[in-house]
């Protein structure tokens, strides 16, 4: 695998910029790594661990999908089936697979995420911010 570059740069609240470079095999343990450097940094907002302990009561579904998305898919292209998995690991409760879909394609509507793939291999990641981070990937 050829040397490859990426660059992040991170805007916090009072308009500070912050760039890091990254050259070299990225792998997506590195990429997972350098986000949460810019997590740290206040670059992105996180999923905090009570966000993701959410208790049955009083949160929604769709909440607990999108924590989900956040804590286990942060960068990575992922399926409804991929969702429905990791829900019900997280929260030890069953989910039905057209539920995640429906939840999934209301959050590409919303601009949450984005969609590719025909309709029936859709595959789905979250959408960058462009205020908050730009990562920019390139050959040597």
């Amino acid at each position: 695998m050829p040397a490859r570059k990426m660059r992040i740069e991170i805007f916090d609240s009072e308009g500070n910029k912050y760039s890091i470079a990254f050259e070299g095999q990225i792998t997506r343990e590195k990429a997972l790594r350098l986000l949460d450097l810019v997590e740290l940094l206040g670059g992105v907002s996180s999923t905090s661990t009570s966000e993701v302990n959410m208790s049955s009561s009083g949160t929604s579904k769709f909440e607990k999908v999108l924590s989900v998305i956040h804590k286990h898919f942060p960068i990575a292209w992922f399926t409804s089936k991929e969702i429905q998995a990791a829900y019900e690991q997280e929260f030890k409760e069953p989910i039905g697979l057209s539920t995640v879909a429906t939840y999934l394609a209301r959050m590409a509507n919303k601009g949450l995420l984005i969609k590719a793939g025909a309709s029936n291999r859709l595959k789905y990641r979250t959408s960058p911010s462009p205020t908050h981070i730009v990562v920019k990937q390139s050959a040597p």
